[in-house]
């Protein structure tokens, strides 16, 4: 865990993509092609299945026109954040750090972390039901399994950002080829189905079940995720190339998110096809829709391509949820941990309540769990939305680039659509915890949370026109620029070189040097990991232990020959403490240490001694790449 020093978004893939390609205007568009496509993976995650199944299922086609309506407004918001990623170089986090002090800042951080666990939560569970529809194995079991899944992300973000979005991609497409494949299986009525691009209700009902489809659409990490995502193109800050840049990612965003468009319309239209037109109007579960596809369609395919498509919905989005919780984590607190720290704690934090409702209820409430995400999901959505309204606005940061009037207009009435319907959502969803007896201190806690909720919203929307000046930022970007005052050179007495007795050690002990002069003195170290050294520490007396100081001494003649002053010390049991504790104890002013280059799983096995290191000490620490 470290503090940022560089303040940019995924600093390991930031500008990595070169966008300037010779040839033809192909190549040079296929350069901007990638980070909408791991944006739409929220729009087709598991979480908006249940409400794509319920709408097709109990009002046939009628409900496609909401789909589009609510795909239009995502295509508007997405552009929005991809539009202040590439103006500004800011993801919505950092933008939201500047902007807001910090007593602002850390209850939208917390948010929008909850937001994320949330997501995870239904990507959990769709990606557990898949792997239980498709060998019958326990829910709970296929929940533990997606643990596993963090080890595929660290494997994915080592292959760098472009092999990434390519394996996101293959997973859309496997999605989407599933349910081509079940739409050509279910033979819909072409005919009846344009009609459903008409805009109507039919009732009540069907207005509940469109809320709920518009209010699951829009993700609030998504916000976060893509204008954090554009940043991996390296672009050149002039206005032509920045022009450039917006027209190919608003491509880019039209053809993912119409994509994502195909996929929740082809659930609906699947679901309208074989169930509404059977009379089966009851089916809302991922479950009962899996069983019943194979007997009213005559074909096993149609389920094993239900199963497996629901698999690649989860797992493509949980690797990009894992990104939006590192953009948020970085962008709010300037901090990063490790990614497979990073990726279990969110995990768990999916994992544990899912396995506690099923074992509690069994698997009968995982719909119910599944329901309650998206509606934590709609809670957070005004707190990402407002914010990036504003700042896209604002001409003073973003110049010739901030939004027009119209497109301004259009998306203060996406933003209120949005927030009133999520606030409907909820709203209905507490009626009914509230109509019932009891659990004064829950009603209490729900209440005190939604007017807090409520003050923060309001606070958010009025806080440009009663903050003209930008006064109270919670943690300011650079100071005013100086010029450089009288340089202090450091002067290192002592310098201790940590050994591993390789033939590397002549590089390390040439790098100690040149940082010192005449009047340095060095210490060699080494530490003894023998059984017998782990075991008896300082007593140890074995073979390894005698042959180590027998080297160091070898060392230290060598050295004291050229003319250099030199001592040794011997360490025992832990590496990284015992590392720590010699140069502490000797008073050196500098380590000089080796880096094998491995990372990963490999880190795992053989142990971050530098990184460990490093953090426990207070002096500089060279490090040298062996």
């Amino acid at each position: 865990m470290n503090k940022l020093s560089a303040d940019v978004s995924l600093s390991e893939v930031h500008g990595t993509i070169d966008t300037k390609i010779n040839g033809p205007w192909w190549k040079q568009l296929f350069v901007f092609f990638g980070p909408a496509y791991l944006v739409s993976v929220g729009y087709m995650d598991p979480g908006n299945w249940a409400t794509d199944l319920a709408g097709g299922s109990r009002f046939g086609y009628a409900l496609i026109w909401v789909l589009l309506m609510s795909n239009l407004m995502a295509l508007l918001l997405q552009n929005l954040s991809a539009r202040l990623g590439i103006v500004r170089g800011r993801d919505l986090a950092q933008a939201n750090r500047e902007a807001y002090p910090k007593y602002i800042n850390i209850p939208l951080y917390v948010l929008a972390e909850i937001a994320i666990a949330a997501c995870d939560l239904a990507e959990v569970l769709g990606m557990a039901i898949g792997i239980q529809l498709l060998t019958g194995l326990p829910l709970a079991y296929g929940v533990a399994i997606t643990v596993l899944d963090t080890f595929l992300l660290l494997f994915l973000q080592r292959l760098g950002m472009r092999r990434m979005e390519a394996f996101i991609i293959g997973l859309i497409a496997i999605v989407g080829l599933s349910f081509l494949i079940e739409i050509i299986l279910a033979k819909p009525d072409l005919g009846e189905v344009v009609t459903g691009f008409i805009p109507h209700l039919p009732g009540n009902e069907a207005l509940y079940i469109a809320i709920g489809i518009i209010g699951a659409t829009v993700m609030p990490h998504n916000l976060y995720l893509h204008s954090a995502l554009v940043q991996t193109r390296k672009i050149q800050k002039t206005e032509n190339h920045i022009r450039r840049a917006l027209r190919l990612n608003f491509l880019d965003s039209t053809i993912a998110l119409n994509l994502a468009f195909f996929v929740n319309a082809a659930i609906l239209v699947l679901a309208a096809s074989v169930f509404f037109k059977s009379g089966r109007t009851e089916v809302a579960s991922i479950k009962e829709a899996h069983q019943l596809l194979a007997p009213l369609l005559g074909s096993a395919l149609a389920a094993k391509l239900f199963a497996i498509a629901l698999i690649a919905a989860g797992q493509s989005s949980t690797i990009t949820g894992t990104l939006s919780g590192q953009i948020v984590m970085e962008g709010y607190l300037r901090l990063r941990i490790n990614p497979i720290l990073r990726r279990l704690i969110t995990r768990l934090l999916a994992i544990i309540p899912a396995v506690i409702v099923i074992i509690i209820s069994g698997e009968k409430e995982v719909d119910d769990l599944l329901v309650l995400s998206q509606v934590i999901l709609s809670v957070q959505l005004g707190f990402a939305v407002i914010p990036l309204i504003h700042f896209v606005s604002d001409k003073k940061l973003m110049g010739k680039f901030s939004i027009n009037n119209i497109t301004k207009t259009l998306s203060w009435v996406v933003a209120a659509t949005l927030v009133y319907l999520n606030v409907k959502l909820v709203y209905e969803e507490a009626a009914g915890y509230f109509a019932n007896p009891g659990n004064l201190l829950w009603k209490s806690l729900i209440l005190i949370s939604a007017l807090s909720a409520s003050a923060l919203l309001l606070y958010i929307f009025f806080h440009p026109w009663f903050s003209k000046q930008q006064q109270s930022k919670s943690i300011q970007l650079h100071g005013e620029a100086e010029g450089l005052k009288e340089l202090q050179i450091p002067v290192f007495k002592q310098i201790a070189i940590a050994l591993d007795f390789s033939e590397r050690d002549q590089k390390l002990i040439a790098f100690a040097i040149g940082q010192g002069n005449e009047d340095t003195s060095y210490l060699l170290l080494h530490i003894v990991e023998s059984v017998s050294a782990k075991l008896l520490g300082k007593q140890s007396d074995d073979y390894e232990t005698r042959k180590d100081q027998e080297r160091l001494d070898f060392y230290k003649t060598q050295l004291q020959q050229k003319g250099y002053r030199v001592n040794t010390s011997l360490g025992y049991e832990h590496r990284t403490k015992e590392i720590a504790r010699i140069v502490k104890e000797e008073g050196a002013d500098m380590l000089v240490i080796g880096s094998h280059g491995h990372t990963g799983l490999k880190d795992f096995i053989y142990g971050e001694t530098v990184n460990a290191v490093r953090h426990e000490l207070k002096i500089p620490v060279l490090i040298v790449n062996l």
